[in-house]
């Protein structure tokens, strides 16, 4: 693969939380984020590696960090996330808002918005032709892969967000370029 770019579970227990969108909706969570995966071996499956909430995780020394500022985080949320990559490059950072992702938003308590999978896959693999996501989720990453005309092959243990993701890659790209 040309970059690994993945959103592992961090091994916080949020699937014992209920938050105001699980328990209005009626979703129960579960466990799914209660250990942290091993994703060491991961790496050398790719040239170029972008790991969201990658401080939670035993990876090399690397000063090419992005970062996601939320201005308009709640107070009971983190202001910002952090992605480790291997790049040897100053740390980037993109800001953009939660509310503005409502729209998008497909089921998974944790998604990650469009717009930021997007600039990961910029940031850190403008080249790369194929994307691997080995914790794909609702598919954010397949669909910002999918929407810069990259291949990607997605991995994710739970039924129904693997049906979401495939509803998702289905969709249409968009192509405002010529307006």
């Amino acid at each position: 693969f040309d970059l690994l770019l993945t959103d592992p579970p961090y091994g916080i227990g949020f699937g014992k939380k209920h938050t105001k969108w699980s328990a209005t909706r009626g979703v129960v969570l579960g466990d799914w984020d209660a250990e942290i995966p091993e994703i060491e071996w991961l790496l050398p499956l790719a040239d170029a590696c972008c790991v969201w909430g990658g401080e939670r995780f035993s990876l090399p020394v690397s000063r090419g960090w992005l970062c996601w500022v939320k201005p308009d985080a709640p107070p009971t949320f983190t202001g910002f996330e952090l992605a480790w990559t291997n790049q040897d490059r100053p740390a980037r950072w993109i800001s953009h808002s939660i509310s503005a992702t409502n729209k998008e938003r497909v089921g998974h308590p944790t998604q990650k918005p469009l717009a930021v999978m997007t600039w990961s896959i910029e940031q850190v693999g403008p080249e790369a032709q194929t994307v691997l996501d080995p914790f794909a989720g609702s598919g954010t990453t397949g669909r910002a892969a999918k929407d810069l005309g990259r291949k990607a092959v997605l991995i994710e243990r739970e039924e129904k967000y693997c049906e979401i993701a495939a509803r998702r890659m289905g969709q249409e790209v968009l192509d405002f370029g010529n307006l």
